[in-house]
C-alpha cells in the first residue's frame, strides 16, 4: 500500500529511533528534522506494519493523535 494523498496537514518524515513494546500498546519514537515525535499505537500495528528501529515513516499529527505511516 502506498499513500498518494492524505488530509492530515501536520506530517513529519523521519526514522524510528526507539520502540518501547507493551502487550497491548507500544510507544514509537520518530526522529524528525523538528525533533522527536512520539506515537502510542497498538502493538498489533507495530507487527502489521513491520515497524523496526530505522524504518522510515511519516508521523501524521491530527488533534491529540499521532499516527504512523510506513514509507516504502
Amino acid at each position: 500500500m502506498a499513500i498518494s494523498e492524505i488530509n492530515v496537514r501536520n506530517q513529519f518524515r523521519g526514522k524510528i529511533k526507539e520502540i518501547i513494546a507493551g502487550p497491548v500498546v507500544s510507544e514509537v519514537d520518530v526522529d524528525t528534522a523538528h525533533g522527536i515525535v512520539t506515537s502510542v499505537i497498538t502493538s498489533r500495528s507495530i507487527q502489521d506494519l513491520d515497524l523496526k528501529v530505522g524504518s522510515e515513516v511519516i508521523a501524521l499529527v491530527k488533534s491529540t493523535e499521532v499516527s504512523i505511516a510506513k514509507i516504502q
